[in-house]
């Protein structure tokens, strides 16, 4: 599996403040039930024309400003205005409160009467930073361990003058991997990669594409788990993968920071 396909962050899901309370009242004054066009009594008109008996005119599409109404409705997120599109029930400018929009809709009902919207949202993947506090030592708590299809995305600045920083993935005392870019090894830069299981360290490994990281320049780094070891990607280029040698992942719980590195964020995904 190429890390390139795992790049990108995703987007976190708005807030759901905005609910809408029950037993309101549908265009055409009826409770709880919409009407269709052509059906008798309070029938809702088309956006823009006022029904006869009614304190002014409907709800008007997306992005089109209704006589009366100071300035247009909202359109979409991520849609351009599109006068072939009705707006949901209740949309500002009905004189309802606003219905929550859901993350990644980009289409609107096609006919009048009871919307139907994609399916709700489900738990939220964390994307923002994960911990309150960037001070390094930085040590972050994984509640569920290591799983297929993890990406850690770690953002910072190597420190001026740096002689090295570490990251660490660790179950209990064990580290699971350890790695250890060095700016000065024996007149090399290099990254280090390693183990320690029951105080023991097992077999460097040294060898990498590049070494990406420059003193006293930001950095982007991505770790990818799988099920088979952890690839890691710098600045949006692969670098180098490392087989686990703990393969009970989900026993992996911290991810430690520290050394000559300032952070920005940190963020845990699934892809």
């Amino acid at each position: 599996m190429d890390l390139s396909d795992a790049l990108g962050g995703e987007p976190g899901w708005p807030s759901q403040n905005n609910q809408q309370s029950s037993g309101g009242v549908w265009p055409g004054g009826q409770p709880n039930q919409p009407t269709w066009p052509g059906q008798p009594g309070g029938q809702p008109a088309w956006p823009g024309q006022q029904q006869p008996g009614q304190p002014g005119g409907q709800p008007a599409w997306p992005g089109q400003q209704q006589p009366g109404q100071p300035g247009g409705q909202p359109a979409w997120p991520g849609q351009q205005p599109n006068p072939s599109q009705p707006s949901w029930p209740g949309q500002p400018g009905g004189g309802q409160p606003s219905q929550p929009t859901w993350p990644g809709q980009i289409s609107q009902p096609t006919a009048p009467g009871w919307p139907s919207p994609s399916p709700g949202p489900g738990p939220a993947q964390p994307t923002a930073p994960q911990h309150s506090s960037l001070k390094v030592p930085y040590d972050l708590n994984l509640p569920n361990g290591c799983y297929d299809k993890m990406l850690i995305t770690i953002r910072g600045t190597v420190n001026q003058n740096a002689k090295m920083f570490t990251i660490n993935l660790t179950k209990g005392n064990d580290i699971a991997m350890h790695f250890n870019p060095r700016f000065n090894d024996q007149g090399k830069k290099t990254i280090v990669r390693n183990s320690q299981i029951g105080n023991t360290w097992g077999k460097e490994e040294r060898e990498h594409n590049h070494f990406p990281f420059t003193q006293g320049q930001p950095f982007e780094m991505k770790i990818m788990c799988t099920n088979s070891e952890f690839k890691v990607a710098v600045n949006s280029s692969h670098i180098l993968e490392f087989k686990h040698r703990i393969r009970d992942i989900q026993s992996i719980k911290h991810l430690v920071i520290y050394n000559d590195v300032t952070l920005t964020s940190v963020e845990i995904d699934k892809l």
